[in-house]
């Protein structure tokens, strides 16, 4: 079943696949991985393989069951476009999004070559956001040029886990940074000017600028728990949406 997200940006999260492999330096401490360990060793339906690549297709009618508006982050134990995932399997998923338009669909992928191959001949759903891991320079901004090339709802961007400074990037399009630090035992610092910089760009561009949240390292540059470290940066919370987002709900 679709489960109550604690993740800040979302509602429920919704995984007709699970399992993934890493790419760019943005998975090395994978917190996916180290979940579907342990949902594996408590034999949690749906990771008899752990964090193997897995389709689930009992899960992908999940969605229809539920009447109430709701906003999904799909795959949050996966990544939809990951290379083992058929085109055809997509479809089954895509066609379930468009079949609930009530709800609104998250996805986030670091797969974002594929995004303008799939949708190329098909017609995206109105109430789907995509968004892209920009977690460095090499990896992460490459990325946005390949979501600039489809169009669904909101295109967005998860600067988590931010590794390093990204200087200039193109916002063109884009309507939603999400930005946060890694967390867990082993987690990479993120600085203060990092976020500055993203921050001065989200608003000189009108885009909308989220912080999720510090993770294990303080703006101080103490490593403690991420919860003693918060979700606070320039003595507030910033936790706007994209503009398109109300227009939706109206």
């Amino acid at each position: 079943m679709s489960t109550l997200s604690q993740i800040e940006w979302t509602e429920q999260t919704w995984n007709p696949t699970t399992g993934c492999t890493k790419v760019s330096p943005g998975c090395k401490h994978c917190y996916a991985e180290t979940m579907a360990r342990r949902l594996q060793a408590m034999g949690v339906a749906g990771y008899d393989n752990g964090f193997e690549l897995s389709l689930l297709p009992e899960r992908i009618a999940q969605p229809l069951q539920r009447k109430r508006p709701t906003v999904y982050f799909v795959n949050s134990m996966s990544d939809l476009f990951h290379e083992g995932i058929p085109d055809a399997y997509l479809d089954r998923v895509f066609e379930t999004i468009a079949r609930t338009p009530q709800h609104t669909y998250q996805i986030l992928t670091k797969r974002a070559e594929r995004l303008p191959d799939y949708f190329n001949h098909r017609r995206m759903p109105n109430n789907l956001w995509l968004g892209v891991s920009v977690e460095d320079r090499a990896y992460g901004l490459p990325r946005i040029d390949a979501l600039r090339r489809v169009t669904p709802r909101v295109r967005f961007l998860s600067v988590e886990p931010m590794l390093e400074d990204l200087g200039e990037i193109d916002l063109r399009g884009i309507d939603w940074v999400i930005v946060g630090g890694e967390s867990g035992p082993r987690a990479r610092p993120m600085k203060p000017a990092w976020i500055d910089g993203i921050k001065q760009q989200c608003d000189a561009a009108g885009t909308a600028f989220f912080f999720k949240q510090w993770g294990s390292w303080g703006a101080d540059g103490k490593s403690r728990s991420k919860k003693a470290n918060g979700r606070t940066y320039l003595g507030r919370i910033w936790d706007a949406m994209p503009p398109r987002a109300r227009d939706l709900a109206e």
